[in-house]
């Protein structure tokens, strides 16, 4: 399993124009995943002060799909695919070192 940091929507039902996002760690099954794609929308909305304060401006985004059998499900991660890629091969080698 590898630990990373997602970016939720938060859902209001009293207002649904405004959109709040938090962020959560999840642990990921490295097995299980599909893709790893740049998510630049989430760029988007951190430069324009969407996402939670605390984030770095250069921050950069991914999207994960994941396999869940009979459908999918798909995450917004922080950080680039590059650096996802090389948490999932770091795994990878712990396991099957």
């Amino acid at each position: 399993m590898i630990k990373l940091i997602e970016i939720c929507e938060m859902l209001h039902s009293s207002n649904t124009t405004s959109q709040k996002y938090t962020l959560r760690e999840i642990y990921i099954n490295p097995e299980h995943i599909i893709s790893l794609r740049e998510e630049p929308t989430y760029k988007q909305k951190l430069l324009e002060g969407k996402l939670p304060e605390n984030l770095d401006s250069r921050q950069e985004f991914t999207r994960i799909a994941l396999n869940r059998g009979h459908s999918g499900l798909e995450v917004i991660i922080i950080g680039n695919p590059a650096s996802i890629r090389s948490k999932l091969k770091k795994e990878k080698e712990i396991l099957h070192g």
